[in-house]
């Protein structure tokens, strides 16, 4: 009989390997949900792109998104099962709120990150209650520290990243990214966008359209998320093409 055979029945439990199966289960979660994500941190800006996947002909593309505000000027990507976004967006939402009402200023993104990871760290502790299958990357640009990019797990880990990937290909993602960002460039706006849609295109193998990818952005000229015109991602992608 397998040794740790039942250890996956218990989120509290760790196996005789010292693992935690639910949480582990959680992470696969992510890479179920068949929707790749990355983000980009350039020396004035952040950039996230993410897969649009519209899952039926009748649905109005419209209503279907990974990135959201969390506040006017912090936004994410969710990354795994959205259903388990959305809520946890709420939340997110909500401690952003709190923190503006009994602090009387924003939030910073470091701040909110790391109570967001804490929280999810807490689902991993009671039997009832179960780790999200989220991934959450979130961009903001600090007044003392400029853009910044977090990346937050299920098993309550956050860290700041100069790029990061989420989602199936998450390690050829990290690969990739790490061959480009090796000799550290100073990237701007425009070379940032270009290099985070040019890097999902190489890792997942394919030329997308501007209605088949979301770009979300925030610079230091405009610190207000944003999602980029599928305008003005065809116009990045046309500079793209030409360049290559």
């Amino acid at each position: 009989m397998n040794r740790s055979s039942g250890y996956d029945r218990h989120i509290t439990i760790f196996s005789p390997e010292g693992k935690l199966y639910q949480v582990e289960y959680a992470f696969k979660a992510i890479k179920a949900g068949k929707m790749t994500s990355l983000a980009v941190r350039g020396s004035d800006c952040c950039v996230m792109v993410a897969e649009k996947k519209v899952p039926d002909k009748l649905i109005d593309p419209g209503t279907v998104t990974h990135m959201f505000k969390i506040t006017p000027t912090i936004g994410v990507t969710i990354t795994g099962l959205i259903a388990d976004g959305r809520t946890f967006l709420q939340r997110a939402q909500y401690e952003a709120a709190e923190f503006r009402y009994k602090y009387g200023f924003p939030i910073p993104i470091d701040h909110l990150a790391k109570r967001l990871a804490d929280i999810n760290q807490v689902y991993t502790q009671h039997a009832w209650m179960r780790p999200l299958g989220i991934s959450l990357t979130l961009i903001g640009i600090d007044d003392e520290k400029g853009p910044l990019l977090y990346k937050v797990n299920p098993a309550g880990n956050y860290a700041g990243w100069k790029a990061c990937c989420s989602g199936p290909k998450d390690q050829e993602g990290h690969n990739h990214l790490e061959k480009k960002l090796r000799d550290e460039p100073e990237l701007d706006t425009s070379q940032t966008i270009q290099l985070a849609l040019d890097s999902l295109q190489s890792i997942l193998s394919t030329d997308f359209k501007p209605n088949e990818i979301e770009v979300g952005i925030v610079t230091a000229d405009n610190p207000k998320f944003r999602l980029l015109t599928d305008e003005e991602v065809d116009n990045h992608l046309t500079e793209l093409a030409e360049r290559d």
